[in-house]
């Protein structure tokens, strides 16, 4: 079965969410919602989040599921605003425990943080299967990018995060916390062992050179045939090698530090301090 895939392009940071739909019944899926924030003043702002808000009510959609690819890093969720406003369980894989006990130790979190997942509504494990309306979706754990990444299938659809992106731009890094260039390579190679007419959406675009329009949405086959990084011919040797040498040249996101904070607590800020002000913290010398 096919479900109705609506992508919405931010790009600013050149993230793709989706609110993907089964025709039958109008459930819905928001698959890696985006809050808007500006480092140099710390401000946020719902106005990515509001897109999907307004397809919601536009389409009369009954929203079932806010899931997480993964905790982002160049991204804020918005799980919790748009739970507020159209309802929704929050989901993630359930390996977020070891992203939060991480992040909890570099950033020194409060006292209160648990790093247990309880922050979130539902923890997928992997292969695990529940209902979006009459589709099947299915979360199949995908790690390398994170150690707690998820696809989730939705029909004919894979919806990959980070994990994979169009095929002339290859894959995702492999160099944060937990990451794992070899893991990663055998993340892939599952998803690519799906039908070859199953559609994959990536999490980003960045427009691969010699490229001016954004592009999200490709198949196992083309991922396949033509991925610069990981198609059938390219060995895990070969890709690890390639990964790790692309890794060590990348810069760190600039929405790192707010993202994981944030995304760790399923999208919530940190709690209020004595004056009633909330902080994001930046660890010194320590990245």
């Amino acid at each position: 079965m096919k479900p109705d895939v609506i992508p919405l392009c931010d790009e600013a940071t050149n993230t793709v969410s989706y609110v993907v739909v089964d025709p039958a019944t109008r459930a819905a899926a928001l698959v890696d919602s985006m809050l808007d924030f500006d480092p140099k003043s710390g401000r946020t702002s719902t106005a990515s989040a509001d897109r999907m808000v307004a397809l919601v009510g536009e389409r009369s959609l009954a929203v079932e599921w806010i899931l997480e690819t993964h905790v982002h890093a160049d991204h804020l969720s918005a799980a919790p605003y748009l739970k507020q406003q159209v309802g929704g369980r929050i989901g993630i894989g359930e390996h977020i425990r070891e992203v939060q006990r991480v992040f909890r130790a570099l950033f020194n979190l409060e006292p209160g943080f648990v790093a247990d997942g309880r922050q979130f509504d539902h923890l997928f494990t992997d292969g695990e299967r529940f209902r979006l309306g009459q589709l099947e979706v299915q979360a199949i754990h995908t790690p390398g990018h994170t150690p707690a990444d998820m696809t989730y299938l939705i029909g004919d659809a894979a919806f990959v995060g980070d994990t994979l992106f169009q095929p002339d731009y290859g894959t995702a890094r492999a160099d944060f916390p937990g990451g794992d260039a070899r893991a990663l390579y055998r993340s892939i190679r599952r998803i690519l062992a799906l039908p070859p007419e199953t559609r994959i959406f990536t999490g980003h675009d960045y427009r691969a050179p010699g490229r001016d329009t954004y592009a999200w949405e490709s198949t196992v086959a083309a991922q396949r045939a033509t991925n610069i990084h990981v198609r059938d011919s390219v060995s895990e040797e070969e890709f690890v090698a390639l990964r790790t040498a692309r890794d060590a040249t990348l810069d760190i996101p600039k929405l790192l530090l707010p993202s994981v904070q944030v995304n760790v607590r399923a999208g919530r800020m940190p709690p209020a301090e004595e004056n009633g002000r909330r902080y994001l913290k930046i660890p010194i010398d320590t990245l």
